[in-house]
Formats: C-alpha cells, structure tokens, sequence
C-alpha cells in the first residue's frame, strides 16, 4: 500500500461542501483518508486579489500509483466544477499531491513532492498537524523543520472544522 498526502483546498463556491465532496470521491476511487488536518483559511497565494482560501492535509492509504491518483485528483476537481483557466486563480476545488510515499518523481505532468509546498504556510500549517516527523525526500527535513523555516508572510487561521 501507498502513502500519499493531499492539500486540498478552494475559494469559490461553498468550498466546505466541495471539500467534503472531494473526500467521498477521493475514498471511493483512490483510498481510505487515514488523517485529516483541520480547515485553516487563509489569504490568496500568488494571485492575491481574490477571495481568501479554505486549505486542509490528509493523509491516503492507496494501491494506485502516483499516475493513478493524479488522474482521480484531476477527475474529481473538474467533478466538483473547476476549469482551468488562470493560474492561481480562484477555484471550486484544487487537489494536489504533496508526497507519494517518500519517492521523488519528476515527470511532464507529475512532480512529487510538491515544488511549491516548502514554500507555502498553507500546506506546511495542516501538514504539520497530521505529519509533523515525515521527511522531505528531497530536502531531507520535517514537515516541522519546514514549517519553522518557511518564509511565507501569509497568515493561516485554524478553524474549528475537521471534515
């Protein structure tokens, strides 16, 4: 079986029902969520003249590949209604893959882990509550090293909501 984690996350819409949503399909095509992080908000990344985000972790049990579960992650968001049209731009639902066991891969369509997730309070924040002690293949440090070290001005708020 396969380890993986997910960020998941949205600004449009009522996000907490498309994360939710994204949980059932996620259990139904790729496997059973072992660990969820709470829902944190926060302001918008990289394009921020938009409204603030819902984000959370979980941790999957899977026998697909990282191939595999992209392709599900990919379904299911343009499931709930996401369109691609702006990079960074609002959105419905975004899944990404943060790690796929401890592998490091580098394909056209696929890198794992997540090239922007070191960067990023709104992934390292919900990461660290379910996988404080898992090791950045590449970079070789915890998530909570990465949490300390991350340069990210944006503040994460905690929610009171595990979905």
């Amino acid at each position: 079986m396969n380890r993986l984690f997910l960020s998941l996350g949205g600004n449009e819409g009522n996000v907490l029902d498309n994360i939710r949503l994204a949980h059932q399909y996620l259990t139904e095509t790729v496997g059973k969520i072992r660990q969820s992080s709470h829902v944190y908000q926060t302001h918008a990344w990289g394009n921020e003249d938009q409204p603030d985000f819902l984000n959370e972790c979980i941790e999957v049990q899977s026998s697909h590949t990282a191939e595999e579960i992209l392709q599900h992650c990919l379904d299911i968001e343009k499931k709930i209604g996401r369109k691609r049209q702006e990079k960074w731009g609002s959105r419905p639902i975004d899944i990404d893959i943060l790690f796929f066991n401890a592998e490091v891969i580098n394909r056209e369509n696929l890198i794992v882990p997540h090239p922007y997730l070191h960067k990023r309070n709104f992934v390292l924040i919900p990461l660290l509550e379910i996988a404080p002690d898992f090791v950045h293949p590449i970079f070789k440090k915890s998530i909570g090293i990465l949490a300390q070290e991350c340069a990210d001005p944006l503040e994460v708020k905690k929610t009171s909501l595990i979905l």
